[in-house]
């Protein structure tokens, strides 16, 4: 029966014209969920760390920071400028950054200077806001020893240095 059917020829003409109306469909509101639903939200704020141990020189400082959510990040945006106990200190000048890890080392900084950083995170969707600033301290320059002044005798010796920074050194190790 099937060799029978097959044989035939079949006519596949419709009898009558289909009638379409050209219809114009709004599809904006549709693209606006989807984009919405495959949109990444803009990060939240990062945390910058306090200064840890050693992580300062004399001309560099290693600065750490984290986030407290999954948001995406593409990269960060780091700033800082130091710190001025001046009037005008919205003068000084801001320098910015963009890093790829939660970490930065700075380098070409001033010794025993403070410096104030902040950080925003970036992705596709936008920055987040900036975390809260955090003052680091570069290490200060190592004294110069004054030759000309060292006195000693059997059971003493006189050692002068002056220091070389503009801040004020809280304290000296004098190692024999």
């Amino acid at each position: 029966r099937l060799e029978e059917f097959l044989k035939k020829e079949v006519d596949l003409e419709l009898s009558t014209q289909p009638e379409f109306e050209e219809r114009v469909i709004d599809f904006s509101e549709v693209e606006q969920l989807m984009n919405s639903i495959n949109a990444i939200p803009a990060p939240c704020a990062p945390v910058i760390n306090p200064q840890a141990p050693n992580a300062a020189t004399g001309t560099s400082l290693r600065v750490c920071w984290g986030l407290f959510s999954d948001d995406t990040v593409e990269c960060y945006q780091l700033c800082y400028k130091p710190v001025s106990h001046e009037r005008h200190s919205d003068e000084q000048a801001e320098h910015m950054l963009k890093v790829k890890e939660t970490y930065c080392t700075i380098t070409n900084l001033l010794p025993n200077t403070q410096y104030e950083f902040w950080v925003s995170a970036l992705n596709a969707s936008g920055i987040s806001p900036p975390s809260e600033k955090a003052v680091y301290v570069t290490a200060p320059s190592p004294p110069t020893i004054k030759t000309e002044k060292i006195r000693s005798c059997e059971s003493a010796a006189l050692v002068c240095w002056e220091s070389r920074d503009l801040n004020p050194v809280d304290s000296y190790t004098v190692e024999l």
